[in-house]
């Protein structure tokens, strides 16, 4: 086993580890002997597991019983009773179809919002090996209790908050916590302590529960368990957190509320009505029948389900998963995309940035380093780990080509960590001829004093130190040294002859794509705001990268000290947001939609979670996100690529346009079928509708605002617009009004012809096909005159939708077949057509379409959001 390979895990190294400050040199240091096996278990019975608590998980019966208990449930079984009562049995299961799928789908996605204080509690609790009775012993993670001694190793899980007694070289991972994406060096207390502390920043003696050890060992007293430790307070604050209710689907159910109750009124008042004009009390019963099923608004749920579904799907097509289908409308509305930087807007891996020695200057874009940069990637690789955690060292290896910078086959001879004194960290290795070869790569003033530079020097070597910093690098100096064969090895690296080799600079690079998602975002009026856990400098300078705006970085101290009054204020004008703690995170996101913004927050580490869920969106990144993070979020980018927000946006934009429209056609198409229910009871005309008409027109009716709505293009420009005001209904008054001048216009027309054709002596049968055709003709110029914002007559024939002639081709079928067998015509009540009847019919559809777009003109502007120019 060679020296830096690492030890298995739960085993100490021979070498002494680093002693706390303060102990009289030769002393060994009086280490915690542990807790016993009675000990342990009797602070377990008093104090709990080492888990998150679950009192509140519901199971899949209780899940279930919200669900069903929800009153646009009540309603869609409403509908299928009414239906089964009148016979409709095709209309009923259809109905019931929807409406399982529905529930089912509510169901699956509550399920999954209950797993994520299950992943929450699973990371928190991996196997950990303890002291117990003075031996070394590897327990269950739900097991560990305070007061415990936990051994660490490189690659452990910390399965607790502690604080260290014994360390050597010790760095942990606290990205999960703080955003942050280079490990933070840790020491030993004197004497250890409870944490002070919270996560970020080197040389604190705390390690904290889910953080992971990337470089080094040691041994720490346990201070916090379950939900007493830095996670458990993060899944605190998650079950705590109640999130947004979908606007979409209480506008849904308060508009089908009204239609019903309308429905029933009128049904009630039309029945005693046309008895009583009468006499006819079984005509005037299908005539109620026929105006309930007329004014029955069944479309709308169905509108909601179908389009919500296949939302998620066209959005899974796009590498996004939907976990709660609400969120796919709310999309359209975002004003605010809060955006995490490491690992959203970076690709969470450190990457060799410069490489600098003298007046040679190397950077990523220029290809393999070569010459003097090329010897400071050289012995950089020979002061890192041959395999290790380190971000930093992986960095380096990444950039050597394969072979470039061989070891020799024997591991290192000799390694001297990190220290609190020395900052640096220094392999040697025998060289070929024998020789020593050292090399050591730390914090530039370390490297200085290695290589005991005078004061002229050393200047002009921490100034360029501070150049690369100021670009929001992480900046390591590198030194070598070489011995003769059999030189002696000093006690420390101090001794050894070293001199500067060049500086490098690393970071967590920008992903590719992410200028020119942030570019669509705002040419579409949203606002994009970084807030992360990383130091200011390096935030300015990813977010400068990125395209945000980063004149003014507001930090996570300055924070600390506002009220949530004055946080509403200075997030109005800041769109950089560093060393933010994870509740300050949470106030950001309650500041900017106590400011009235529909806010979209991404992240990917559980200290995301929070706002995450406290989001009107969250977003989360699948591939290199947490298991907590994603089980709180809303929608989960499959390939982490943050370009898919944007398609996310834009299809969010596209359903509510589409949405709109949808409802715009039920309640105008909806308008003449009731009223031409009414129209034979107000004039003492013959009945025009019987029931199997109305199931009919619903046939037609149900496809078109489902399916062929759903399926509609975009809008032209349709990111390059506002969005909509958060506070606007979806179906307000302006809407409500274009769809009453559409449906009146068209029971005008229809009404007039029915009566004129009744005057010129027609027979009722020929009047009622006449008719019946005819609104079907009117129907079909509806669905031309809604499916496009654009005034132009030409929109409503040219946008390309398959399913909207799929439907014309089953409605002229079904026509057709009405007047060709005679068995269907006699069923329908109809009498024979002609050719000029049928011209008749399309001419006063294309009339409709005609007098609708002309209208359109002045009316519609005020409609939909205009595009900005």
């Amino acid at each position: 086993m060679t020296d830096d390979t690492p030890l298995p895990r739960g085993t100490l190294p021979d070498r002494p580890l680093e002693r706390p400050s303060g102990l009289p040199s030769g002393l060994p240091p009086k280490l915690p002997p542990g807790l016993t096996t009675t000990e342990a278990l009797a602070r377990l019975a008093a104090e709990g597991p080492n888990r998150l608590p679950s009192g509140n998980t519901r199971n899949l019966a209780r899940i279930a019983a919200s669900v069903v208990t929800e009153p646009m449930f009540g309603l869609l079984l409403a509908a299928c009773a009414i239906y089964l009562l009148l016979g409709e049995t095709r209309d009923a299961i259809i109905l019931g179809v929807f409406a399982t799928s529905s529930v089912g789908i509510a169901i699956f996605q509550e399920a999954r919002t209950e797993r994520v204080l299950a992943a929450l509690r699973d990371l928190t609790s991996p196997r950990a090996l303890v002291v117990r009775d003075g031996v070394e012993t590897r327990i269950a993670g739900t097991e560990l209790v305070r007061g415990d001694v936990v051994v660490l190793a490189e690659g452990d899980r910390v399965p607790a908050d502690a604080t260290m007694f014994a360390a050597q070289d010790l760095a942990t991972d606290e990205s999960l916590l703080t955003g942050e994406s280079v490990p933070v060096r840790k020491r030993a207390a004197d004497p250890p302590t409870g944490p002070a502390a919270r996560p970020g920043g080197d040389d604190l003696p705390f390690v904290y529960s889910g953080s992971l050890v990337v470089r080094g060992r040691g041994r720490a007293v346990v201070t916090a368990t379950g939900a007493r430790a830095e996670l458990g307070q993060i899944g605190t604050t998650l079950a705590d957190i109640r999130p947004e209710p979908p606007r979409l689907k209480a506008e849904i159910t308060r508009l089908v509320r009204r239609f019903a109750l309308i429905s029933l009124g009128v049904t009630a008042l039309s029945v005693p009505l046309y008895g009583g004009l009468r006499g006819h009390w079984l005509a005037a019963l299908l005539s109620g029948i026929a105006l309930g099923m007329a004014m029955l608004p069944e479309e709308f749920p169905l509108v909601l389900t179908v389009f919500t579904v296949m939302g998620a799907w066209r959005m899974a097509r796009a590498r996004v998963l939907a976990r709660q289908v609400a969120a796919i409308e709310t999309l359209g509305a975002a004003t605010v995309l809060c955006t995490d930087k490491t690992g959203t807007l970076t690709e969470n891996k450190m990457a060799v940035a410069v490489l600098q020695a003298g007046a040679a200057v190397w950077r990523a874009e220029q290809g393999p380093p070569s010459g003097a940069t090329a010897a400071v990637l050289d012995a950089a690789l020979l002061a890192s780990a041959r395999h290790g955690f380190d971000p930093m060292d992986r960095a380096f290896h990444a950039l050597a080509a394969p072979g470039s910078a061989a070891w020799p086959d024997a591991g290192p001879v000799r390694e001297y960590g990190l220290s609190p004194d020395l900052l640096a960290v220094t392999r040697i290795w025998r060289a070929a001829d024998g020789g020593l070869v050292a090399a050591a790569k730390g914090a530039p003033e370390a490297i200085a004093d290695l290589c005991r530079m005078d004061d002229a020097a050393r200047a002009t070597w921490l100034a360029a130190a501070t150049d690369l910093a100021r670009q929001g690098l992480r900046v390591l100096a590198v030194a070598q040294a070489e011995l003769k064969p059999g030189a002696d090895l000093p006690a420390t690296p101090r001794a050894l002859p070293f001199r500067p080799v060049g500086l490098a600079g690393l970071m967590d690079r920008l992903r590719p794509a992410v200028p020119a998602a942030i570019a669509e975002c705002r040419a579409a009026c949203i606002r994009v705001i970084m807030i992360t856990g990383d130091y200011p400098e390096t935030a300015r300078t990813i977010a400068r990268e990125a395209g945000i705006d980063a004149e003014r970085v507001l930090s996570g101290v300055a924070i600390a000290t506002m009220d949530d009054a004055a946080l509403t204020r200075a997030v109005r004008d800041h769109a950089v947001f560093a060393r933010t703690l994870p509740e300050q995170k949470l106030r950001i996101v309650r500041a900017l939609k106590a400011n009235g913004e529909i806010v979209a927050m991404t992240g990917d580490g559980v200290n995301d979670a929070p706002s995450l869920k406290a989001a009107h969106i969250g977003i989360a990144m699948g591939g290199r996100g947490t298991d907590v993070a994603r089980e709180a979020a809303a929608l989960v980018l499959l390939d982490d690529d943050f370009t898919a927000i944007v398609a996310a946006i834009r299809l969010g934009r596209r359903i509510h346009d589409n949405m709109r429209k949808a409802m715009a056609f039920i309640v105008a198409v909806h308008v003449p079928i009731a009223g031409l229910a009414l129209v034979p009871l107000l004039f003492g005309l013959p009945l025009l509708f019987w029931p199997l008409h109305i199931a009919v027109l619903e046939l037609i009716i149900d496809p078109v605002c489902s399916v062929v709505f759903e399926a509609e293009p975009e809008e032209e420009g349709i990111m390059r617009r506002p969005p909509r005001d958060p506070t606007r209904h979806l179906f307000g008054a302006s809407e409500i009004t274009w769809a009453l001048i559409q449906g009146l216009l068209v029971l005008g027309l229809v009404s007039a012809l029915f009566m004129l054709a009744l005057r010129q002596g027609l027979p009722e049968t020929d009047a009622r096909a006449l008719t019946f055709m005819t609104l079907i003709a009117a129907d079909l110029g509806l669905v031309l005159v809604n499916r496009a914002h654009s005034p132009r007559l030409r929109a409503g024939f040219a946008r390309r939708n398959p399913a909207l002639w799929w439907v014309v081709l089953a409605t002229a079928a079904l026509l057709t077949l009405a007047q060709i067998v005679p068995a269907v015509r006699v069923l329908f009540h109809f009498g024979a057509l002609h050719g000029r009847d049928a011209a008749i019919a399309l001419g006063l559809g294309f009339l409709t379409l005609l007098v609708l777009e002309t209208l359109k003109r002045q009316i519609f502007p005020a409609f939909p959001e205009k595009p900005q120019a």
